[in-house]
């Protein structure tokens, strides 16, 4: 064990954030995806998508229903989800296994149109990439974590003007962090600099 803010050593002897240490879900998930590179389409509007859905949620409940997010939205194809219909919506109230929410399931299909668009423009991946930032945090306890950066904020502004929703500089943090665009994983951590993004 470590202090309240620091890494928690697990029974297998790896070093891992509170919020990764006990649920064997986030815990495998903290292992062998969050803050790895994120390059193709379809895995970015996934988690631009998720990230939408969990505002003001918590990720764990996020990823427990994630499973149905995919058989909802199609696996998250955004030529499938750009053509969603009311009718779509009204079914997608209805089922109780995922997060019915009509803003954000009206947004989902804004932001699938809205990735459609963008590849006129070379995509939704390099757009977002391109607000990598140039360092990266370092931080040794989560308190040292910030929840937004002033790439964030860029980033929202720039995918609303684009016609995004639910796209805030807090959500679009998350997401850098999510697709490995900035290293937030505690130094200690046995996951720190494993995205290969960041030499750290």
């Amino acid at each position: 064990m470590s202090d309240l803010n620091g890494t928690i050593m697990g029974e297998d002897g790896l070093a891992r954030p509170p919020w990764a240490a006990t649920d064997p879900l986030l815990r495998e998930y903290y292992d062998a995806e969050w803050g790895m590179p994120v390059r193709d389409e379809q895995g970015m509007f996934e988690r631009l998508s998720l990230e939408a859905f969990q505002a003001g949620l918590s990720w764990a409940t996020i990823l427990r229903k994630r499973p149905a997010f995919r058989a909802a939205f199609a696996d998250f194809n955004p030529d499938v989800v750009a053509k969603y219909t009311d009718d779509d919506v009204q079914r997608l109230l209805q089922d109780v296994s995922i997060v019915r929410n009509r803003l954000k399931i009206l947004a989902a299909i804004t932001n699938a149109k809205a990735t459609i668009a963008l590849r006129e423009e070379g995509g939704l991946v390099d757009f977002v990439w391109s607000f990598q930032p140039a360092e990266t945090p370092q931080p040794k306890h989560a308190s040292e974590i910030p929840t937004q950066s002033p790439e964030s904020i860029a980033l929202s502004k720039a995918l609303r003007k684009k016609g995004f929703a639910f796209v805030g500089p807090t959500t679009m943090y998350a997401l850098m962090e999510a697709v490995g665009m900035v290293d937030t994983h505690l130094i200690d951590s046995h996951r720190r600099g494993s995205s290969g993004v960041w030499l750290v």
